[in-house]
């Protein structure tokens, strides 16, 4: 056939030819890219490739399923994907491990240790420092860690045993008031300044200090509560209480939700309403949370020695490290379900099983111990429960190909609206590449 359809036509002049193609000064077409040819390698490919456009692939990877499943509830921020439980999953099965071997050391050395009245005070104490290790573990999760619930449940126990006589719900729930109320003075420098929790937590820290020296002396228990009677309950309900917050926690919106103080980048910049409203009432729950568990350790003080005043730092190294050894991590949002729970009751077996050993440690040291092991932790559980990459995770198969990551496309071939003619057999010519095909009709 001969070649004089406008398809075939030479493109020579500027602005669209026959065909209805726009052209510029260089004689090409704007969109056109120059294919790349295996010319130079010895060998024609015969398929033209395309550079694909940047908007292209963001557009396939936007509108990719599992791709949507995973954003980021903060998207100018963090990592896709869900953070994988695993390294809390093995922590847990060792802080069970250990929570068994020291209570069998307890229960060989002394049996009576965990019978009787002897285990409902275990109980109680144990309780006091879970709650303790929930409150410390609500605000590491939330970013801004409070580093008053030490200071804050001395001062607690100090006002109920100074007027437990009122009775315990009225002398508790003042205490549990107050403590709320230097909450909220926390979460308004932490949320309206924009500060870290644990410089505001220190500056309360120190105002509970300061009261706590006005007592001189043991300050006798006054009140007939018994918080002994009510052991099996007052532990089974802290239990339940990290239990379900763990449960919570692992829970991709809540867990994001709770975390998102969090800084991911400039510390300066704000991290939304949402961030601040509930770092706010994380930093309150937990000095509600610190007062109560003075108030129980207060009423378990043994006989009629009464509380010894004291700054309260050990109780806050306690219950950090066992948030943190429990697999809450110290930058904030990552935690287990069992692990503050089977850590703190761990660390107050241990407390008994030294003290009927006679070592008397003390207690700041057994948490300077437990809070060097929480940091190791939080380092395992930052490198190992991270969301796993786009190419690591079973949806590997819906993200884009390598060829498009580096950047080129599937080949493809041109549309010609009419076969070619076969070349004749017997033609030589110097030049290979050289053929009448396209002589022809010139």
């Amino acid at each position: 056939m001969a070649y004089e359809e406008s398809t075939f036509r030479r493109r020579d002049q500027d602005g669209p030819d026959a065909a209805g193609f726009s052209r510029d000064d260089s004689g090409q077409d704007p969109g056109y890219r120059q294919p790349t040819s295996s010319f130079a390698s010895g060998g024609y490919a015969g398929a033209t490739t395309r550079e694909p456009d940047t908007a292209d692939v963001n557009a396939g990877r936007r509108s990719s399923s599992p791709a949507l499943d995973d954003v980021f509830d903060d998207p100018a921020h963090g990592e896709p994907g869900r953070d994988r439980m695993g390294v809390h999953v093995m922590l847990e099965i060792v802080l069970l491990l250990a929570t068994v071997a020291i209570g069998f050391l307890l229960y060989q050395w002394n049996g009576g240790a965990v019978r009787g009245d002897r285990l409902d005070a275990l109980l109680v104490s144990a309780a006091a420092l879970t709650l303790l290790a929930v409150g410390a573990g609500l605000t590491l999760r939330a970013g801004a860690p409070n580093l008053a619930v030490g200071p804050v449940a001395m001062a607690a126990g100090l006002f109920f045993a100074r007027d437990g006589a009122h009775g315990v719900l009225h002398a508790g729930a003042i205490a549990v008031g107050v403590a709320a109320a230097l909450g909220v003075l926390v979460a308004i420098l932490v949320v309206g300044f924009h500060v870290p929790g644990w410089a505001a937590s220190l500056a309360a820290a120190a105002a509970a200090i300061v009261w706590i020296g006005t007592f001189t002396g043991r300050q006798p228990l006054h009140g007939d509560f018994d918080p002994t009677e009510y052991a099996p309950a007052l532990f089974g309900g802290v239990a339940a209480l990290a239990v379900v917050g763990g449960l919570l926690g692992a829970i991709k919106p809540v867990r994001r939700a709770v975390g998102r103080f969090r800084p991911v980048g400039d510390p300066a910049a704000r991290r939304g309403g949402l961030a601040g409203v509930v770092t706010a009432g994380t930093l309150i729950l937990s000095m509600a949370f610190a007062a109560g568990a003075g108030v129980l350790l207060a009423a378990n003080a043994p006989g009629d020695a009464g509380i010894l005043p004291n700054p309260g730092i050990d109780y806050t190294v306690l219950a950090l490290g066992a948030a943190m050894l429990g697999g809450t991590s110290a930058f904030g949002r990552r935690g287990g379900i069992f692990g503050t729970l089977l850590a703190a009751f761990a660390i107050q077996l241990f407390i008994t099983y030294q003290a009927e050993r006679g070592w008397r440690i003390a207690p700041l040291a057994i948490g300077a111990a437990v809070l060097a092991g929480g940091l190791i932790v939080t380092r395992l559980v930052e490198a190992l429960g991270r969301p796993a990459s786009p190419r690591d995770r079973d949806d590997a198969d819906d993200w884009p190909s390598d060829t498009v990551g580096s950047g080129w496309s599937a080949t493809r071939s041109e549309p010609w609206s009419s076969p070619l003619p076969a070349q004749p057999a017997t033609t030589t010519r110097s030049d290979p590449w050289e053929s009448d095909r396209w002589t022809a009709s010139r």
